[in-house]
């Protein structure tokens, strides 16, 4: 019998203990054991699936991962211990000294630390992109290019990059689409419909969605992820059990969080626009936003992140932030309690001001991850914060 992706998270579990426990249970241990010796030989020589060490696999871990490649609609995934090892990862594991990798422009700023630092360090190429311009992306192609990676929509400028053309873009030039699926979620779009090889989540923001544990995951085809697990199997980015256990229980609730994400984020971006001291809301549902048709012809919603431009700069910026009364000040997103956060001073410092300003990120910019709390007293508190900045 076939069932719904959400039908398949919740019902996805480790099969049943002696005990006969409806809700799975937790696989704290290190190690695992055998009956014989042969039995620990052929395990060791990948003659079964048994498990053998948790930096390798465990039963918490896998049924996080089994239910995320249910809701990507992927081959199969590998969990690892953050959302930038499994960035990490998926560049580590196909790009090699003398390879080639175009990003847009406009990414999480522990990524760009990552492709302009390290990568380097390994004799790896890169050109960035600007997220809309088709024509940016066929100019960086060169005769090593291995990968295009992208978000969509942008953090934190929301832009919404087209996935259908990326996909064609990459299997015409036959290189490797990876893409950081966690602004959206599995439940607002799939990149594996428009071609996408490789998925990557930051499970510490909406898979999660109560900022209490931390969490990746690399998705895509059966013989890709093989060699991701081998790699991070040898490095050791492991997720733990016990993270493993509670993202697999959010899951379980990921499609009425979003929903409700996505509603009070469309009514407050509704609010804010024309407020006389804002200059600019970004949201991709909005008609206003510059992506509006490309978003809603692969979004299902528009997610749960807000931003908009106060005019004041910086100064209005510092002095919003001060006044709220409700939304949390914190480094993250995706959580249950609605945050307000300053990008150009946070997330994003470590760029250049010409960098900051070519994504999108001005002084004045604030991101608000939109929590499940009632919209009326989410945007009250934004508005009288508005109104001290």
């Amino acid at each position: 019998m076939s069932h719904h992706p959400i039908t398949k998270v919740i019902r996805t579990q480790v099969p049943r203990t002696d005990e006969m426990e409806h809700s799975s249970p937790l696989f704290l241990t290190s190690s695992f054991c055998y009956d014989d010796a042969e039995e620990m030989r052929a395990t060791f020589a990948d003659e079964n699936d048994n498990n053998i060490y948790t930096r390798f696999s465990n039963p918490n871990v896998q049924e996080f991962t089994d239910r995320m490649v249910a809701l990507e609609g992927t081959e199969a995934g590998f969990a690892t211990a953050s959302g930038m090892s499994a960035i990490f990862a998926s560049f580590m594991t196909f790009l090699k000294s003398g390879d080639h990798l175009i990003s847009c422009r406009a990414i999480f700023g522990s990524t760009h630390t990552v492709i302009t630092k390290y990568l380097a360090k390994y004799g790896i190429e890169y050109t960035y992109v600007e997220a809309s311009e088709v024509e940016s992306w066929e100019a960086a192609v060169k005769p090593n290019t291995k990968m295009f990676f992208l978000e969509t929509p942008t953090n934190p400028a929301l832009e919404v990059i087209d996935l259908e053309a990326a996909g064609k873009f990459t299997r015409k030039h036959k290189i490797l689409l990876n893409v950081d699926n966690c602004f959206a979620t599995p439940i607002a779009q799939r990149p594996i419909d428009y071609g996408a090889d490789i998925i990557v989540h930051s499970a510490t923001k909406w898979l999660d969605g109560q900022g209490r544990v931390l969490g990746g995951v690399v998705l895509g085809r059966k013989e890709l992820i093989h060699e991701v697990y081998l790699f991070c199997r040898s490095t050791g980015p492991s997720m733990s059990p016990f993270n493993a256990w509670v993202l697999s229980r959010s899951l379980e609730t990921l499609e009425v969080r979003m929903e409700r994400h996505a509603s009070n984020a469309l009514k407050l971006a509704k609010a804010l626009e024309g407020h006389e001291k804002i200059s600019s809301v970004r949201y991709p549902f909005l008609h206003s936003h510059p992506q509006h048709g490309i978003a809603t012809r692969q979004m299902t919603n528009g997610g749960g992140i807000v931003c908009f431009e106060l005019k004041g700069g910086l100064e209005a910026g510092r002095n919003f932030l001060d006044a709220l009364q409700m939304l949390t000040l914190t480094a993250n997103l995706g959580d249950t309690r609605s945050i307000a956060s300053h990008p150009a001073s946070t997330t994003h410092a470590k760029l250049t001001h010409e960098e900051r300003e070519k994504v999108g990120i001005t002084p004045g910019l604030i991101r608000i991850s939109v929590g499940l709390e009632n919209i009326s007293d989410i945007l009250n508190d934004i508005l009288q914060a508005i109104d001290k900045s």
